[in-house]
């Protein structure tokens, strides 16, 4: 079966890629916030895992550590028709990793592959990403509701952070968001592009209140048209990341966020987001009629 076609990969699925080096030391395993455009492996050291599994013994206590990865590997589904369209998508990532590292964007390496598929080979993108630790930072959240003191108690070893130390881990981390929201409206007026900030899990939190974007592989051309372009899949998803955009600006406290702005004036409009909303709708219903399968339930996510 075609690797992107699959729901998920095993070990085993990556180890046999004809691109993948037969004697690798690393042992993959499925990263619980796969996107529906890629898959997203944990490269893990194999010591780490049998540690994983079989514990070890600290203070008369056998702990259980959960291996971290060493590196995220990513197996983009997106097919290509020719070399040409494969390196415009590569271009369109080096401009976004261009504006927003080293703060702002996981650091990664993308490679073209010849995926053997059967008896003839195709154009395969992937990525080798630096591992980010940290919680989701969501933009669709209503603030009172998913407070960022909630998170970093999430991240906190004990559980546990003194109010002042919170004072400064939320401070800092309103500061990153704001200079975020002004590097993505940078890269807007200088080259036209917005990455796509409107799924759940592409933008993360870490324990010092950095501000990280992990998934670049939705990159949409900024046009001021009255025609709302979707993706390859039907998502509107340029729309919908400028309304993600303004949600992470409307956050921060000190915001002066205006809806006259050019950018949010054209795209925000309600008769707009209407009729965004019903192709947002369609989507759904049309990905919940062609699915053939369940997803696994990975309680760590939770």
């Amino acid at each position: 079966m075609d690797v992107r076609e699959k729901p998920s990969l095993t070990h085993r699925d990556v180890v046999e890629l004809n691109f993948i080096h037969s004697k690798v030391r690393y042992y993959f395993r499925r990263h619980y916030r796969m996107g529906l455009r890629s898959h997203v492996m944990e490269v893990l050291r194999p010591r780490d895992v049998e540690i994983e599994a079989e514990g070890k013994v600290k203070g008369e206590i056998r702990h259980f550590p959960r291996a971290r990865p060493i590196r995220m590997l990513r197996i983009f589904r997106t097919r290509f028709n020719s070399l040409g369209e494969a390196e415009e998508e590569l271009t369109r990532v080096k401009a976004v990793q261009r504006h927003l590292l080293p703060d702002f964007v996981a650091a990664s390496e993308e490679f073209l592959v010849d995926y053997r598929i059967k008896e003839t080979f195709e154009i395969l993108l992937c990525g080798l990403q630096t591992y980010v630790e940290g919680e989701i930072l969501d933009p669709w959240t209503p603030s009172h509701l998913h407070p960022l003191e909630g998170l970093f108690k999430r991240m906190a070893p004990d559980g546990g952070v003194s109010t002042s130390a919170m004072d400064i881990l939320v401070g800092r981390a309103y500061n990153n968001i704001t200079n975020f929201v002004a590097k993505i409206k940078e890269m807007i007026q200088e080259v036209r592009l917005i990455p796509d900030l409107a799924g759940v899990g592409n933008l993360l939190l870490t324990p010092g209140a950095g501000v990280v974007l992990v998934d670049i592989n939705n990159i949409s051309p900024v046009r001021f048209e009255q025609t709302i372009p979707v993706d390859d899949r039907g998502y509107p998803v340029f729309d919908k990341s400028v309304q993600a955009l303004y949600l992470l600006e409307k956050k921060c406290p000190q915001s002066c966020v205006s809806g006259d702005e050019p950018l949010y004036k054209y795209f925000l409009n309600p008769a707009r987001m209407e009729a965004v909303r019903r192709l947002e709708r369609r989507f759904h219903a049309a990905n919940l009629a062609n699915s053939s399968y369940k997803p696994e339930v990975d309680l760590r996510a939770f």
